[in-house]
């Protein structure tokens, strides 16, 4: 990518691939397709499913999006998930809270004390096998590294992981979630600062497909903080997300 590549990053990002809400069946089974794809059949976190879905108990209270080629025809890349509270059951854990129950640092925030309706866990995140084949990168569901960076001289950007976090920025930013939690490898605060995003340790690390540890990121000071040459994809993701909005119905909005 060349620097003037690096400064247009919007066009860049529209030009291979789209972001897109899954708010119907169809496209939350292309979730669930993909998901099955990485999860169980190459990564073995999951078992295989006769019906080649991979879906949990928290898929009815989370939004999906998906990641796809942005040339016809359309080939599906990737997918996240959005998981919230439950409506009916504000005090049901999110995923994070049950897996990292005995290492959770309380001093810095206790999920359990925050308002229900404005926090929420970002996971699921999985990347097809085909976009993700390089160096370090076959045993994990989606992976940013440094040489997703690239170079001074030879500046890369990585559009499909960033693309994905992006989108669920989207859709917590447009259902009011002010606070994001995510289980994640422990070098992604090292590759988001480099993007402007602050991500705070919340707990020790914990195993969980690998060493996992719990951070927590503030929407709007997600937002707020991309550095200006990350703004115009942020721009671009947003559209979409809020075009998803606009032509389809959530399965399940937080009241």
């Amino acid at each position: 990518m060349s620097l003037l590549d690096r400064f247009s990053l919007g066009e860049g990002f529209r030009k291979y691939f789209e972001i897109a809400t899954a708010f119907d069946d169809a496209a939350r089974n292309n979730v669930f397709g993909i998901r099955h794809e990485v999860y169980c059949e190459e990564l073995g976190f999951e078992p295989v499913r006769p019906d080649r879905r991979e879906t949990d108990e928290y898929d009815r209270h989370s939004l999906h999006c998906l990641l796809r080629t942005s040339t016809e025809p359309h080939t599906l890349v990737g997918c996240n998930r959005l998981v919230m509270a439950r409506p009916e059951d504000p005090d049901y854990p999110l995923p994070f809270e049950r897996t990292c129950a005995a290492t959770l640092n309380r001093s810095i925030i206790d999920p359990a004390k925050e308002p229900r309706g404005a926090i929420a866990e970002v996971s699921r995140l999985a990347v097809r096998a085909y976009y993700r084949r390089r160096k370090g990168e076959t045993k994990a569901a989606v992976a940013i590294s440094d040489e997703d960076f690239g170079t001074k001289e030879q500046p890369r950007f990585p559009y499909i992981p960033i693309g994905l976090y992006l989108g669920v920025i989207a859709l917590a930013k447009h259902e009011g979630i002010e606070t994001l939690f995510v289980l994640t490898e422990p070098r992604l605060a090292e590759h988001f600062a480099k993007l402007g995003v602050k991500i705070t340790q919340i707990g020790g690390p914990v195993e969980h497909r690998g060493i996992r540890v719990p951070s927590m990121m503030n929407v709007d000071s997600i937002i707020k903080g991309l550095r200006f040459f990350v703004k115009p994809i942020w721009r671009v993701v947003a559209e979409e997300i809020e075009a998803g909005y606009a032509t389809g119905h959530p399965s399940f909005r937080p009241t």
